[in-house]
């Protein structure tokens, strides 16, 4: 008994999109091949979303599940799955949308509230499946309705809640619900409408201005605001201008206001009247006339010197029957000086400021605009300087000069020259800066500044300002008198630049580990030397110089290495502690092999020393003429030379007749090192 599955397939009855109410069928098909024909038992399982939904065992190849009346749950992905003989086998999966949502249930917590109260609903989708969206609605008469929307992720219901404003009075509540199947929207129809009956806790206040809301400044204005309330706890009345509150009561139905009308009281007064959440306003505009202009302060002058006089005056345009007063603005209060519509006074300049005048009529008082005043000290001669302190700048750099006045009232016009040529006008209270970037080196041409205020006494200049123009050293050169120097000798270091201004400091540094300053000195000069009169060995290394002067820039000149060697002196002796110990060993060694030969054969022996010499004093020669200027050899010759005379004396009658005789003689070869 063999068998295979070919395919599962799986269908929806009428089709895969089934309206909300109608019947559906989910239909599962196993085609499968067998060798025989035999009976076979089929476990059908069907699954929604993943989750076992339907299961039947048949002896056939095809299962259905019936679903009598589809709801929007029911949407959702279906699959499939067969066993049969130890075999399993799946379908693909198919998606069942089942349009159209139950209509939501709507429910009010209260059928009747009080202005302020807050109403609860509550919107339920008893057969669909979350997430849901729900929509709840407030409609007011001839008004849009209010709309306010709830995400539940885990529930088929929501609840919410809306205040009871002012002026509502029935209100309609309805929600519907909506839902997303495979990205695309899906709404419910609406619910019933809801009704819900509002009442007012207390009436809207009302706002009246005694005697009249249009009154004349200095008369005496009162306002009353009051309203009607069903409960009295709670309640509260507030007057306000502006934003500003005025006056409040708590608990009471009345509210009182008074004071003396000023311009200012003019405009829109609102009487607010709250309990809990509930409120309700009115609006009052109340003009008041004025009884008469601000006053108009006069000066006879706004800017005077010192010690001269100033008349203040003060009128009214058309009346003349008021109170006056002079003051002068402080910022920790008003100066006063005198009550009266004239002011007459000698000026300094601390009388500087601004001064109004007062003005009371029936109890209303009035502040003119104020009038500034300004007193001014004549300036002293300026004094003019640069700025980092000594008249002086380097070339190339720009040259900051400062102009001060000590005394002198502010403002203060200063203005720069370079010669004869206005270059800066500055207007500051006491001093002013002037910055030249154009500084040449035989620019001859001084500087001067004037300054001048509002003073009659005019402008001020000071005296002319001379400056010192630094050039910076350049083209540092050390100079040696030789690089390679004997030990012992005088050496002299020459240090010089191509330009820079007097007077120039020179130093002279060895470099070895760190740098040993050796010499310094400062010269009204381009150049300075110095010597070293004793040069050791301790000396050689590397030399160099830096110059600088009153711009403080060291410039520092190319290393030169100085090396100090031995002199001719040192160089014989050292020549003479190495020969003459060799002349010494080769004498001995010759005086040996004449006394041996003399003492064998007496004629060859004397040949053979003069052979021998003259082979030694060419030997010696030739080593003389390699060993270069320290062995000069000649001590050593002229040594063996007397040597040989001295044996040539000492010969006796019978050696001179003697026959010559040859033999041969082994010499051994010299030691070069030795």
């Amino acid at each position: 008994q063999v068998f295979t599955f070919n395919t599962v397939e799986i269908k929806v009855q009428p089709s895969v999109k089934v309206k909300n109410g109608a019947p559906m069928s989910i239909v599962c098909h196993a085609d499968i091949s067998k060798s025989t024909d035999f009976q076979l038992k089929h476990n059908f399982t069907i699954f929604k979303d993943g989750k076992l939904v339907f299961m039947t065992v048949s002896d056939k190849g095809d299962a259905q599940y019936e679903i009598s009346i589809a709801r929007s749950s029911d949407t959702g992905e279906y699959e499939c799955t067969v066993e049969a003989g130890g075999k399993t086998k799946s379908s693909n999966s198919v998606h069942v949308w089942v349009t159209g949502m139950t209509k939501p249930i709507l429910t009010a917590e209260k059928k009747e509230v009080l202005e302020g109260e807050v109403v609860k609903l509550r919107c339920e989708l008893p057969e669909e499946v979350p997430p849901l969206y729900f929509f709840f609605r407030k409609i007011k008469m001839n008004s849009t309705p209010k709309e306010k929307l709830v995400f539940e992720p885990y529930r088929n219901f929501s609840v919410v809640e809306f205040c009871v404003e002012e002026g509502d009075n029935i209100l309609q509540f309805d929600c519907f619900g909506r839902r997303n199947v495979k990205l695309e929207f899906e709404s419910s129809e609406h619910s019933n409408k809801t009704l819900v009956t509002v009442r007012e806790p207390f009436i809207k206040p009302t706002l009246n201005a005694k005697p009249s809301s249009n009154i004349t400044e200095g008369d005496r204005i009162q306002l009353e605001c009051s309203t009607v309330v069903a409960r009295m706890r709670d309640i509260e009345i507030i007057l306000q201008k502006n934003k500003t509150i005025l006056n409040s009561v708590r608990d009471e139905k009345l509210l009182k206001y008074s004071a003396v009308a000023t311009l200012e009281d003019s405009g829109e007064y609102l009487c607010k009247v709250e309990q809990g959440r509930a409120s309700k306003t009115t609006k009052l505009n109340v003009i008041v006339a004025e009884l008469f202009p601000k006053p108009i302060l006069v000066a006879s002058m706004s800017k005077l010197d010192e010690n001269k006089e100033l008349t203040l005056s003060c009128s009214i345009s058309g009346f003349r029957k008021a109170n006056f007063s002079i003051l002068r603005k402080n910022s920790n209060g008003d100066i006063w000086l005198k009550n009266s519509r004239n002011l007459t006074m000698r000026v300094n300049v601390n009388d500087t400021g601004s001064y109004i005048c007062k003005a009371e009529v029936k109890g209303i008082v009035k502040e003119s605009k104020p009038v500034r005043i300004n007193v001014y000290a004549p300036v002293s001669k300026p004094t003019l300087s640069v700025v980092s302190g000594l008249p002086e700048v380097v070339l190339g750099k720009p040259l900051r000069l400062i102009c001060r006045s000590v005394t002198g009232t502010p403002p203060i016009t200063f203005t720069f020259y370079k010669g004869n040529e206005l270059k800066k006008i500055v207007i500051n209270d006491t001093y002013a800066t002037f910055l030249d970037e154009n500084i040449r080196q035989n620019d001859e041409r001084g500087y001067k500044c004037d300054a001048r205020n509002n003073h009659s006494s005019g402008m001020k200049t000071s005296n002319i300002l001379n400056i010192t123009v630094i050039v910076l050293c350049r083209g540092l050169n050390p100079n040696c008198v030789g690089f390679k120097v004997e030990d012992g000798s005088e050496t002299a270091f020459l240090c010089s630049v191509k330009e820079g201004s007097w007077p120039i400091h020179f130093r002279i540094f060895r470099k070895t580990d760190h740098e040993v300053l050796l010499f310094e000195k400062i010269e009204n000069a381009d150049r300075v030397t110095w010597r070293k009169e004793t040069m050791n060995r301790q000396d050689t290394g590397t030399y160099y110089c830096m110059a600088s002067n009153r711009a403080n820039v060291d410039v520092k000149s190319r290393p030169i290495t100085i090396s100090v060697i031995l002199a001719a002196w040192q160089k014989g002796l050292v020549a003479a502690f190495v020969l003459i110990p060799i002349a010494g060993a080769v004498t001995l060694t010759l005086w040996w092999f004449l006394c041996k030969k003399k003492k064998a054969k007496g004629p060859s022996m004397e040949m053979s020393g003069s052979a021998l010499a003259t082979n030694l004093t060419s030997e010696k020669l030739t080593r003389q003429h390699n060993d270069g200027d320290y062995y000069s050899g000649s001590g050593y010759i002229e040594d063996s030379e007397n040597h040989m005379k001295a044996t040539d004396e000492n010969k006796g009658p019978d050696l001179e007749s003697a026959e010559v005789e040859y033999t041969e003689v082994e010499v051994s070869t010299l030691d070069p090192h030795r």
